[in-house]
């Protein structure tokens, strides 16, 4: 597992995470681990993972094949795009879309991951539920502590870097599935305006 934050304040969005692979009680990291890095850009955007390491050479391979599918405007946009990138998933990239759960609604895309983009911070689940975020949010495993910690830093420190920086230096130091060194990218945030409605249809 992982730990993915994200800050918004001051006119910035901010994503960081740690940098640690676990493999059952095997940990793999920096300067083992080449690469390392769970954040993805995306245009103007950047996109944090959590979960089984499969996930980020398939999310880079959607990338490159398919990047006028990716929009992060709104909340809306992220959700049709997530539409798109499930489809994807099932076609070229065989995804097992259950996760053995009675009664399970809808077929699950098996990636959570955080986003920072110019329009706002935002967490997309695995059955493509879209949330944004005011101030901050965390994923993964040491989600927990990280909420902790930025929540008592988010009001004391005015630089969104650094409250994020709090997030994953608390769950590195307490959580087993959590390791540095720290990875972080700042996007700044630009004025909402109505963007217009995404096309499902394509």
């Amino acid at each position: 597992m992982s730990v993915v934050v994200v800050v918004k304040k001051a006119g910035r969005a901010v994503i960081a995470s740690d940098s640690q692979t676990s493999f059952g009680s095997t940990k793999l990291r920096p300067p083992y681990d080449l690469s390392a890095t769970k954040l993805h850009r995306v245009g103007t955007a950047h996109v944090g993972l959590v979960g089984d390491a499969a996930h980020h050479d398939v999310f880079g391979s959607l990338i490159d094949k398919c990047p006028g599918d990716f929009s992060f405007q709104s909340k809306q946009h992220i959700f049709e795009t997530a539409l798109k990138m499930h489809r994807n998933l099932k076609e070229k990239f065989f995804l097992e879309t259950r996760e053995d759960k009675d009664g399970q609604s809808y077929e699950s895309s098996q990636l959570d991951c955080l986003i920072a983009a110019p329009s706002g911070i935002f967490g997309l689940y695995s059955y493509r539920e879209v949330h944004e975020f005011g101030k901050f949010w965390a994923m993964g495993s040491g989600m927990r502590l990280a909420l902790g910690a930025m929540f008592a830093s988010y009001d004391r420190l005015e630089s969104p870097e650094e409250i994020a920086q709090m997030g994953i230096a608390a769950a590195t130091e307490f959580d087993t599935s959590c390791g540095g060194p720290i990875w972080l990218e700042t996007v700044k945030l630009t004025e909402r305006k109505a963007p217009a409605p995404p096309d499902a249809g394509k």
